[in-house]
């Protein structure tokens, strides 16, 4: 893979997203031969009674989970621009799910070790982007979500003017 490669991440289009949990249980299939939402690398969040979205890890730059880690067991790809966990290190102790602003980092508490977004680089596409039945979900970047947002604004207010 490109090192120079943007960041991507797993995207949901809230306008599109029912909340269905599908994206959830294919994850923790997939990764854990479980369908258990808690071993999911993706979570369903309702912020108000009228959005709901899917979180993922969004595979910050300066990432505030591996700098919070005090055991060293997080850090980025510079192949793949995703997190890597050293699991030998890990101790579940949580720093990183409390630095990660976006609750995208998860406790296996059978493991007693963490969880995230990893894009399962080893499929064409990630499992919860394939199966989102309402096409939710995507892989994207910063700029391009940012894009999408100011072509939002424009259509929008030019409906408002007319």
């Amino acid at each position: 893979m490109d090192s120079d490669m943007e960041r991507r991440y797993i995207h949901c289009d809230a306008d599109k997203c029912t909340g269905c949990r599908i994206c959830e249980l294919v994850c923790s299939a997939s990764k854990e031969g479980r369908f258990h939402q808690e071993l999911s690398r993706i979570r369903v969040a309702q912020p108000t009674p009228t959005i709901v979205t899917s979180i993922a890890c969004r595979f910050c730059e300066n990432a505030p989970c591996i700098a919070g880690c005090p055991k060293d067991a997080l850090s980025m790809s510079g192949e793949t621009n995703t997190l890597k966990l050293d699991k030998a290190r890990c101790t579940g102790c949580g720093w990183c799910i409390e630095a990660c602003d976006f609750g995208a980092i998860m406790l296996d508490r059978s493991t007693k070790s963490v969880v995230m977004c990893d894009l399962c680089l080893s499929l064409p596409e990630p499992r919860c982007v394939e199966i989102c039945p309402k096409k939710a979900l995507s892989l994207s970047t910063s700029e391009a979500v940012a894009q999408k947002a100011r072509d939002r604004v424009a259509t929008t207010s030019k409906k408002c003017i007319v």
